[in-house]
């Protein structure tokens, strides 16, 4: 297969609202050691990408300047060393940057089959949220078959994964969300109840029902006080990001006294091994569970690739239900 040596992307010319994304013409990258170049289809559209957007999530060193963090497509070229994928091969991967755009690099190993009846347009839905969602839901919150499961933003990209994920596994689920209209989405992918933040308080909610024994937040601020007094005795609180802010008074008296675990992460630092491990877990236990229904793919929209700015309004608009997703033309 004879590579293009340029490509169209949308990069980031200066920090600031979606408006700052323009299409650009970039050379095709080049495969490290390890490393696989996939000429997409589609790709994910994220919270990272708008906070890279706006300058306060710089990219790693060694990543690529573009924006998008995940995407699904052929791969048409290998590095040396790798010994998995061949040329031809349709996977969705986990990107270190790049996504918006009609070729990127990647990981051998951070790339996975599409799940068994999967479109490429539902599969670049799944690298960001599932690595996301598995690796502090199961293998750092440590979620087991019975427990109550809080998660806030449920009608997002992570909130809808999460609440499936969490079902599938047996979990009683509980979710917030912003209307109506979301908490009855979230209800029929499975949560048992939604609280609507505007007029439903969740500490008082999930306190009734015993308290959360894990919690999934990515609000932070003032939720963070709230998410303890909400919590089980040895309940744990997972925080993924922080849309309200990271800082707050907190007694950790509490924390103590109650045997709470407060911890948290983000992918995009994590190395390149962290990130295999969680892609292995991925193709084990959640990849057939995706084959066989049990945790689908929900998308709110698409855009073609050069629409990448209203495609960051509607993320920031908070009205989306699910994923947003981005057409890259070149790899149609």
């Amino acid at each position: 297969m004879t590579l293009s040596h340029a490509m169209q992307a949308m990069e980031i010319t200066e920090p600031g609202g979606p408006d700052v994304l323009h299409p650009v013409t970039l050379p095709v990258p080049v495969p490290g050691h390890g490393q696989i170049i996939l000429r997409l289809a589609y790709a994910g559209v994220n919270r990272p990408d708008a906070l890279q957007r706006a300058g306060s999530y710089a990219p790693p060193p060694s990543a690529s300047p573009l924006p998008g963090l995940e995407g699904s497509g052929t791969v048409v070229a290998t590095g040396p060393g790798v010994s998995r994928w061949q040329i031809g091969d349709k996977v969705c991967a986990l990107l270190p940057g790049g996504g918006y755009a009609e070729y990127a690099a990647c990981a051998e190993a951070h790339a996975l089959p599409v799940p068994e009846g999967l479109s490429l347009r539902e599969a670049a839905c799944l690298p960001e949220t599932c690595f996301t969602v598995w690796s502090n839901v199961v293998m750092r919150g440590g979620l087991r078959a019975g427990e109550r499961f809080l998660v806030h933003g449920g009608s997002s990209g992570i909130g809808v994964t999460a609440v499936q994920i969490a079902r599938a596994l047996g979990a009683r689920v509980f979710a917030t969300a912003g209307n109506e209209e979301k908490c009855r989405a979230v209800e029929a992918l499975g949560a048992e109840r939604c609280f609507n933040y505007h007029d439903s308080d969740f500490v008082a909610e999930m306190t009734a029902l015993g308290g959360a024994d894990l919690i999934l937040d990515m609000v932070g601020g003032p939720y963070l006080p709230r998410n303890v007094k909400a919590l089980a005795d040895d309940g744990r609180l997972v925080q993924i990001a922080f849309l309200q802010g990271p800082k707050v008074e907190l007694n950790f008296a509490e924390m103590m006294v109650r045997r709470l675990t407060l911890t948290g992460s983000t992918l995009r630092p994590q190395s390149d091994a962290a990130k295999a491990r969680i892609a292995a877990e991925l193709e084990q236990h959640l990849w057939p569970l995706i084959a066989k229904g049990a945790v689908k793919v929900v998308i709110d929209s698409e855009f073609p690739l050069d629409q990448a700015p209203a495609a960051h309004w509607r993320l920031e608009s908070s009205g989306h239900i699910g994923k947003i997703v981005l057409k890259v033309e070149g790899g149609a």
